[in-house]
């Protein structure tokens, strides 16, 4: 419990191990000279999960020496209740995909999944020991791209349903060049991450998941990854300096893991959590909701994963994800209009941005083609980050 508490407090604090050693996690009120800061354990952690208590956070600050700040509220087990998905033990509510969706979480019920939680309670830690905040921008921003599937017309499958929809032309156009495949936006997706690159430099990083599956149910199409399709998009990828990750069965099957990970529809529970860090799977990008943008894990940094059914902290490290496409427009989903889907995003990444966060976005290369507004709304969202 103790390695927990320790890195929970550290994680609070940006990383400053120094000031982390200034902060107890005690009832004892005879240790709480000995510290700048005390947070007040709820009797939580480690014992029965219950819902947190999300009002105001109540700070002491004693005007007589020693000048020890109490922090009443436990946010210590507040920040571990999601850093930790442990309030997904709480029910068994799942939607069709077997997901733990927005509707289900306390905050998402609440409709306040737009602002990261447990970054606010860093904030007020840092504030109560007199500590510098950190400074709004850009800790990293992942381009990130799930290549569900690479042509619409490459397969069997694809290119009869495209016959027999009338799309012959289109159908035998991909069949000669895969270039001209309605899906195959690589090179377009390419282009506009590449001007961020260019003016932002290393802290960017396109990444595209990649299908491993047996091709079954959801997981169709599966694309061959030792034909030509493939090693002619992989080759490409590359050349740009996109980075290659793991883009994991809808199924729970990890096949040939990578160290990057991604489930398959956002599917990923928490003994699925266990086995990827179990199959040496270093970061993981699953954890956002599909039917509702927003803070999943109530912060805009990287944490790493703490198990909360054996309570162990475990080497795998999550990334939030900010927004995914579909999350947007999608019918069953959010169902915005491009404006007020801008207008989303634009509050979100002014969030990652002002606690210097990581900002993770999710556009599929077969949506830019499907006639949604997300050919503008891309390249309209990467103009806002560099306007920052």
């Amino acid at each position: 419990m103790g390695t927990i508490v320790r890195y929970l407090i550290h994680f609070l604090l940006y990383g400053n191990t120094e000031a982390a050693e200034q902060v107890a996690y005690t009832a004892n009120e005879a240790e709480w000279p000995r510290y700048k800061a005390v947070i007040v354990p709820s009797g939580h952690l480690g014992g029965k999960l219950v819902q947190p208590d999300f009002g105001s956070v109540v700070v002491e600050h004693p005007d007589a020496a020693p000048k020890t700040a109490v922090i009443r509220t436990d946010i210590v087990y507040n920040a571990f209740f999601f850093l930790s998905r442990a309030e997904e033990l709480l029910t068994d509510k799942r939607d069709e995909h077997g997901r733990f969706a927005a509707r289900y979480s306390v905050l998402g019920e609440k409709n306040r999944l737009n602002i990261p939680l447990v970054d606010e309670y860093a904030r007020i830690l840092m504030k109560a020991m007199e500590l510098d905040l950190p400074t709004p921008g850009w800790h990293k921003i992942w381009l990130t791209h799930d290549v569900d599937t690479i042509a619409h017309y490459r397969h069997l499958r694809g290119f009869i349903g495209g016959v027999l929809r009338g799309q012959k032309d289109l159908a035998w156009a991909a069949q000669k060049d895969i270039r001209r495949d309605p899906a195959y936006t690589f090179p377009w997706l390419i282009e506009q991450d590449q001007v961020l690159q260019k003016q932002l430099g290393d802290r960017v990083q396109p990444l595209y998941f990649i299908k491993h599956t047996r091709g079954r149910g959801y997981d169709y199409p599966q694309y061959d990854l030792r034909k030509r399709d493939y090693r002619y998009l992989e080759k490409r990828l590359r050349r740009s300096g996109a980075e290659i990750g793991l883009h994991s069965s809808y199924y729970g099957d990890i096949i040939d893991p990578m160290p990057l990970h991604r489930s398959h529809y956002l599917r990923c529970d928490i003994d699925q959590m266990q086995r990827l860090a179990d199959a040496g799977v270093t970061d993981d990008f699953t954890m956002g909701f599909a039917d509702r943008a927003g803070f999943r894990l109530q912060t805009t940094r990287p944490v790493r994963w703490i198990n909360p059914k054996t309570m162990q902290l475990t080497p795998l490290t999550l990334h939030p994800l900010t927004v995914m496409d579909c999350t947007l427009s999608n019918d069953n989903y959010m169902n915005l209009p491009e404006d007020e889907a801008y207008f989303l995003c634009q509050q979100l990444f002014d969030k990652v941005y002002q606690y210097h966060g990581e900002l993770v976005l999710l556009w599929h290369n077969h949506i830019l083609s499907n006639g949604s507004y997300h050919r503008t709304l891309y390249p309209e969202l990467l103009q806002h980050i560099l306007a920052q």
